[in-house]
């Protein structure tokens, strides 16, 4: 299980969808950067209408905005948004591990442990599949929690930062080191304590914000940038 896009594209406008969301999560399409309907529509082989309509499908989802004039442009992140989003996500998939903590048998844990394994290896390996890896552990630990409408939002979440994670990691970040931390919420899960599990995951969640939102400042890679972090960026 992962966060991304399952099934196959029942449309034209599915598919333009999934297409493009694809390229915006994998950094190909930048913040900023203005979305050509007829070169999509080209590359794809499709008309430019199912494009149109999935401009608006992600523009109702924040990943892009439309701007009279302008047409469609990528999304960036503002440093107070990317607190904002990881704030929110230690919430809700704190929640969603405390919620998931009666379904974690030994099959469920061996299977939690194959995620970690498989982060493992990929960091080791130079990183360049580690932030995938890390989503399907989040996923499935999510996944158990029986929410649907929890996992959407948190699914969300993770698209949404997606692209600022990937150029982070390619930067500056180890993977292998940042697996360790992993490690701690799989332990908080063995002991069966579902408010400790809880609280473990908001922890884990709300940790990267700081790191990440320094790189994009430093790289003035954030939209907006301001000159002092929130609050809670100081704890």
């Amino acid at each position: 299980m992962s966060f991304a896009s399952k099934g196959m594209a029942a449309t034209a406008q599915d598919e333009a969808y999934r297409a493009i969301l694809q390229d915006i999560r994998s950094g190909r399409y930048q913040p900023g950067e203005r979305l050509i309907p007829e070169t999509i529509a080209r590359e794809l082989a499709m008309s430019r209408m199912p494009v149109r309509e999935a401009f608006q499908r992600l523009a109702n989802e924040g990943l892009v905005l439309i701007r009279p004039n302008r047409g469609c442009v990528v999304s960036g992140l503002t440093i107070e948004e990317i607190y904002e989003l990881f704030e929110i996500r230690s919430v809700l998939e704190g929640l969603a591990v405390r919620l998931a903590m009666p379904r974690f048998d030994a099959a469920a844990l061996a299977e939690l442990d194959d995620h970690v394994a498989r982060m493992h290896r990929a960091g080791a390996a130079g990183g360049a599949d580690w932030l995938s890896r890390h989503q399907e552990f989040h996923a499935y630990i999510c996944g158990l929690s029986g929410r649907p409408k929890l996992i959407a939002q948190i699914a969300a979440l993770h698209i949404a930062v997606e692209p600022s994670m990937r150029v982070w990691l390619h930067h500056v970040a180890q993977p292998a080191h940042a697996t360790e931390r992993q490690d701690e919420v799989v332990e908080a899960i063995r002991t069966g304590d579902a408010e400790h599990a809880e609280a473990v995951m908001r922890d884990h969640v709300l940790r990267t914000a700081p790191r990440l939102a320094e790189f994009l400042r430093s790289r003035g890679q954030a939209a907006g940038l301001s000159p002092t972090l929130p609050a809670s960026a100081q704890l």
